[in-house]
């Protein structure tokens, strides 16, 4: 499947500053790549085998877009209802888990490792996002989003707080609580010099993007980066090489859903039009000037004038 938009330029890529045209293609449109999931999340790009991976978290199994043929496989099934997804610094696929309550590596034979299950004798709630830093850290939010029914997990109580956002050292393994100040931390992302780390507050009344400065393997400083408006809901993000924010927005008021652009301000310049929510994001393609979405039930893509943070 290919859907494409009808008209350039496409009325779903909405201009809300100045700044944002020059990040937008008028001759490049929205796509539907594919539709047929429960609630998508976590994509992340593989150039080396030109295809996007992703999670279907309901249907507990990773998803597969091959660039070359347009077409859809499953790449694990059962996959633990994994949520997040990102790769480290050697290519190696690092993923969330709902059911297990554990943050997981894939190695290149197939194997899985686990990276983070437990803090300080007590088991993970249900990691949620992830990225790696430059120094090979793994930072990961736990919200108990997996632990509250069975339809993304399965249902128990949690024994951390559902406030962490945790830091795995790339050399040592050893697992530190950054934050502990996050109302149900969700999506998260660096600055494209990793002196800040944005998270989202899914629970806060309104929900906020957070930014903290970061201090080697400590954050400081927190802020709110941007305050949403009622309604708002924001979810996955990834950060382009200027500093902008693509964030997965929606399932609140009707007009919503889609991806909501951001300066490194915090100002809102751009908005992607979507039938449904997305969820979380990634950039890929050859140059990283393609994003793809992940959205309730489909995944959509579109070029863009430019690139992802590496």
């Amino acid at each position: 499947m290919n859907t494409m938009i009808e008209r350039y330029p496409d009325p779903a890529v909405r201009v809300l500053a100045p700044s944002f045209n020059a990040l937008r293609l008028p001759l490049a449109g929205l796509e539907r790549l594919w539709t047929g999931g429960r609630w998508g999340e976590g994509p992340v790009w593989f150039g080396d085998h030109r295809c996007l991976i992703w999670s279907d978290i309901p249907n507990n199994r990773m998803l597969r877009w091959s660039e070359s043929t347009g077409e859809v496989d499953e790449f694990r099934k059962p996959a633990n209802n994994a949520n997040g997804n990102t790769r480290d610094r050697e290519g190696r696929l690092i993923t969330c888990e709902h059911l297990t309550g554990r943050v997981v590596r894939t190695e290149p034979d197939g194997r899985i490792t686990v990276i983070a299950e437990s803090y300080q004798g007590k088991r993970l709630n249900s990691p949620n996002d992830v990225v790696v830093k430059s120094d090979g850290s793994i930072w990961f939010t736990d919200p108990p989003f997996g632990l509250m029914g069975f339809y993304e997990g399965e249902k128990r109580a949690p024994e951390l707080p559902h406030t962490n956002v945790y830091r795995v050292d790339g050399e040592t393994g050893a697992i530190t609580c950054v934050a502990d100040d996050v109302d149900h931390p969700n999506g998260l992302a660096f600055s494209p010099d990793e002196s800040i780390l944005y998270v989202i507050e899914s629970r806060s009344e309104p929900r906020n993007i957070l930014a903290y400065d970061v201090a080697g393997a400590m954050l400081r400083n927190r802020r709110v980066f941007v305050g949403c408006a009622p309604g708002e809901t924001p979810d996955g993000f990834r950060v382009d090489v200027a500093g902008n924010l693509w964030c997965g927005w929606g399932m609140g008021a009707p007009g919503l859903d889609g991806v909501k652009i951001f300066n490194a301000a915090g100002q809102p310049i751009g908005f992607i039009d979507l039938p449904e929510r997305c969820a979380n994001l990634a950039f890929g393609g050859r140059h990283r000037n393609r994003l793809f979405m992940a959205a309730s039930k489909s995944l959509y893509a579109i070029y863009t004038n430019t690139q992802g943070a590496t």
